[in-house]
């Protein structure tokens, strides 16, 4: 991922709740853009392997809702998760997770992480192509800062998991806004 980049423009296909539709799925189609994600703010966008997995569901999209209020006090105005699944599946993990804070956002083809140059082959864990962890702080739809892991490839044997950490995302805001005020 590359500093001062601007995000790809992509169509992401979302679900979202219309109470208007009865039964146990109250839910249409609703197609986003990246522009309607990314420009005329300043966010904090990471991703993941995959929703419903160990680090991910334990660490760190908990986490960064955990802390998301910490993030806005340093001049974010949203944090966005994106993976490689779908809308039903993301929507599925939100409310496992009971989120309130962090929005998901469903990459089910992968065109938004490839574009981003983040699309790896997970196929020796039956994953088939996901993103590779990072996280990004994305000003008006550029790249100000990435946190990518360590070991960029397919395949990977291990799951890198400490760089793109809200911790450390925070922490990084928190100095450069003192150096800044300094």
């Amino acid at each position: 991922m590359t500093v001062k980049k601007k995000v790809p423009f992509v169509t992401f296909r979302t679900r979202v709740r219309d109470d208007s539709i009865e039964g146990p799925n109250p839910y249409r189609w609703k197609d986003r853009t990246s522009d309607d994600y990314f420009s005329g703010k300043r966010i904090i966008l990471f991703s993941l392997p995959g929703a419903f997995t160990p680090t991910c569901s334990t660490l760190q999209l908990p986490d960064f809702e955990m802390l998301y209020d910490e993030f806005v006090k340093e001049g974010i105005d949203a944090i966005y998760c994106v993976s490689v699944n779908d809308a039903f599946v993301m929507n599925a993990w939100g409310k496992a997770l009971g989120l309130q804070k962090v929005q998901l956002i469903p990459d089910g083809s992968g065109e938004f992480t490839r574009k981003m140059g983040m699309l790896v082959a997970k196929d020796n864990l039956g994953f088939g192509m996901r993103s590779w962890r990072y996280a990004a702080v994305i000003n008006n739809g550029v790249v100000e800062q990435c946190f990518e892991e360590n070991g960029f490839c397919d395949n990977c044997e291990a799951d890198p998991y400490g760089v793109s950490s809200p911790q450390n995302v925070l922490e990084t805001l928190r100095a450069a806004k003192a150096v800044t005020a300094a």
